[in-house]
Formats: structure tokens, sequence, C-alpha cells
């Protein structure tokens, strides 16, 4: 049986008060049009998704080998939507119905509306809501079926007080939608082609109309504000948070944890207040993570303790390392085992050889670090001379003294060892001592310029 999944998308969303498509704003770090596509792809063979004409971002975002986009020109209401996208869909067995701005519906509660309802009915999702103003209502014969969807304009007094509503996700059978979008008509107190109408033509014909209940609210919420968008993102965060913890993570408090993309976590892993993870991350088992820590696009292995304010971006943390506080770890980072970096340490295209450390105030750019190294407080590798990067080599077991400056290319060979303050320009070979620095002199009967005042006084 081919599904093909119909993504309404072309709504202006004024409201919103941007020249960002409203389907394009991002919600858990993914716009709300890719989440809905991410579980449209879930059932579905094939995503139509539904444009307004010259909506090029939206197609630059979307774009992808089994989407097919068509263009609403006019904004008629959700059946003139689907009935754009009607050369698309007519040789599928069922159509599955979605709209971008409506985010959260659940890859299981899709799946039950196209596995449990049978092919020939209409399916349809619905909801219990506690406040259902706004929403068309699903008005049930005495026998408990569906007959009709009523909008809130349209809707009797008696009908407004019905909780059950539509969220407007439909599965339809493709021998019948043809049909039933053709005899839609815009006699409503909108003007509109509505797509609800359908239930009550497959009620008239016999046509079983079949509902699947979502678990809850936000399933089937759409965004129209940066209210609603803000509402969402925490009922995002919350489900995210719940998993993480079912997984066997400790979270020290569900609602100041900020999943914006993809997290992976280990067992026994714990992580504490306004952490924000962004991009694909994955933490491996027994991780520590403090509050405050930003981490993007990284692997951080088992055991791996990071201190508080801590930034990653693009690194590769071994196991039992320890990161941070207030440390710095850039794109082309890769931490061996036992690695320690410290506080106000920066680091980019850097590796740090298994049991090495910067503990303090620290520069490693395009820097290669052997095992056993250590990097004193105020070293800086100089790698850019203002067109090229260059790279600073440094052996097993060296010793680099505090406040000195690695001048690149350069190497240090294995065991070798750097006076404090020193600029090192060129190769310190193995076991060797390099000192760079001006020799001290110190002036007798100098006086400070505070001093020369106070005698011209």
């Amino acid at each position: 049986m081919t599904t093909v999944a119909v993504v309404l998308a072309a709504g202006k969303g004024t409201r919103m008060r941007s020249a960002i498509p409203k389907v394009l704003h991002p919600l858990g770090g993914l716009p709300l049009l890719g989440h809905v596509m991410k579980t449209a792809r879930t059932v579905a063979d094939r995503l139509v998704v539904v444009v307004s004409p010259g909506a090029d971002a939206v197609r630059d975002v979307a774009a992808a080998d089994d989407v097919v986009f068509v263009d609403q020109v006019e904004q008629l209401g959700t059946g003139h939507a689907v009935s754009c996208a009607l050369a698309e869909i007519d040789h599928a067995d069922r159509i599955v119905v979605l709209y971008g701005d409506v985010p959260l519906l659940r890859p299981e509660t899709l799946a039950r509306l196209v596995k449990d309802v049978p092919a020939g009915a209409l399916g349809i999702v619905t909801a219990e809501v506690a406040d259902p103003f706004g929403f068309g209502r699903m008005v049930r014969d005495e026998t408990g079926r569906v007959c009709r969807i009523v909008e809130e304009k349209d809707a009797s007094s008696a009908e407004r007080a019905i909780r059950e509503i539509n969220s407007g996700i439909y599965a339809i059978p493709g021998s019948r939608i043809a049909d039933w979008i053709g005899t839609l008509n815009n006699e409503n107190a909108q003007g509109e082609y509505y797509l609800t109408d359908i239930v009550a033509m497959a009620a008239k014909e016999g046509v079983s109309v079949e509902t699947v209940i979502a678990a809850g609210e936000e399933e089937v919420a759409g965004i129209n504000d940066r209210v609603q968008l803000a509402v969402l993102e925490r009922a995002l965060q919350a489900r995210r948070a719940e998993a993480l913890m079912r997984a066997g993570v400790t979270l020290a408090d569900p609602a100041r944890v900020d999943v914006r993309g993809t997290l992976e976590v280990g067992p026994d892993s714990s992580i504490d207040i306004d952490c924000v993870f962004e991009g694909d991350v994955r933490l491996g088992a027994g991780v520590r993570i403090a509050a405050h820590c930003v981490i993007k696009n990284a692997v951080i292995g088992d055991g791996v303790e990071i201190e508080a304010f801590t930034h990653i971006e693009g690194a590769h943390v071994g196991a039992s390392a320890r990161v941070g506080p207030y440390a710095r770890l850039r794109e082309g980072t890769e931490l061996g085992a036992r690695t320690k970096i410290g506080n106000f340490v920066e680091t980019k295209q850097t590796r740090l050889g298994e049991g090495s450390k910067a503990n303090h105030l620290a520069y490693l750019g395009n820097a290669t670090v052997g095992a056993d190294s250590n990097i004193g407080a105020g070293t800086i590798t100089c790698n850019y001379d203002g067109v090229t990067k260059h790279p600073t080599v440094i052996g097993d077991g060296a010793f680099v003294g505090s406040n000195s400056t690695l001048v690149a290319p350069v190497e240090l060979g294995k065991g070798a060892y750097v006076g404090a303050g020193s600029s090192v320009t060129k190769k310190v070979p193995d076991g060797t001592l390099a000192v760079g620095r001006a020799k001290q002199r110190n002036i007798e009967g100098w006086r400070s310029p505070k001093a020369r005042l106070s005698d011209d006084d």
C-alpha cells in the first residue's frame, strides 16, 4: 500500500511578525516543518509539501529526493490547499494530511492512524482539550459514531460545549479523495473550502470514520505566534527531559535543560541546571556535566567531567577527561583519555595525547600535543601569521613553563622543557631545556613617576 503525506505549509504566519516563514521558525533546534516532515517519513513513501508561490526559503530547507512541492496561489482554506496537491497524490492508496505548523505529533500517534484505521476508512486524529475554543468540534450521533465536524464560527452553543476537537490530521482513502475534494464548497462563515467537510461526505456515503485520540493536547497544537512557539518549546523540552531520565540520566532540574538537536546519553550520567545541547551530541556513560554548559556537535567519552560554564563545539573528548570550568573547546579539538583542560583554556584544531594537561589560561591552536605533557599557565601557540595557520608539535612528556609563547611552525621534542616566560621560535630537541627570554636588568636608584611628582611638590 502506497502512502503519501501532504504537508500544508503555505500559511503566511503574519502573527509571527517575522520575515522568516512561520514553518521555518526553530523548535528544539529544528524548523517546525522539519519536525513534521520527520514524523511524516515514519509512515509515508513520499511527501508533497504545499507552499506559497515564491517560498524559496521553505523549498531550500525542505528539499529532498522524496519531496515534491506544489504552489497554493490563493489561501482559500485547507480543502483548497489539498486540492492543489491532487495531481501528485492521484495514484496513492492513502493520503495523510499534516500541517507544517503542528510540530509535536508523536510518530506513535501517526502510526496508529495509518495502521489501526482500515484502508478504506477515513481516519482522524482527535484530542480531548480543556479549552476547545477555536477548534472544530467532533459531532457524534447517538451511537457515538462521528457524523461531521463543525467549525467554531459555524457551531451552535451546544456544539461549542464539545471538548473533543479535530486536529485536522487525516488519513484519507486514495480512491475517495478526488471526489470528496471536488465536492467541497465555501458556503460557511469564513468563505473557505474546509477539508473537514469530507467527514460528513464519508458518513453520508457509509464510509467508516475512525478516530485516533492523541495522548496530549500538545500533539495537535498549532503555532500562530511567538507565545505559542514558546509554549510548545517547553512542551518539547519536557518530553525530551523525560526520555533522558527514563534512559538512566539524572537531571538536576528537568525544566532547566535544553536539547536543541539530538542528544544521546549513556546510563548513570548527570546534567546540572541550565545546560544547552545543540546539533548532534553524544555523551558516554557516567558523564558529569556541571551547570551552565553549552555543548554542540560533540562526542564526550565515558566518565568525563565537564565543569561549569564550559563551551564545547565540534570536539571529541576522551574517556575520564576533565574539562573546565570556563573552558572553551572549539572545532577540531581532540582530547585523549585522562586529559585535563582547566579554567580559561581555549583549544582549536588541537589534539592532546593521553594524560596531558593545560590547567590555566592557555590558547592551543593547530597544535598536536603528545602524552603526559604539561602546558603551563599563560602559554599560547602563535599559529596565525595573518595569512596561514601553522602547526605546533609537542612531544610526549614535554613541559612548557608558564607564560610561554610558541611561535609556529615549531616543534618541541619528547621530554623537552621550556623555561617560564620564553618565546620559542625554533625546534627544541628531545630532552632539551629551551630558554628564550631577554636578560633581566635591575636598575638601582630608579624612582617611579609618582615618587618624582612628590619631589616636585
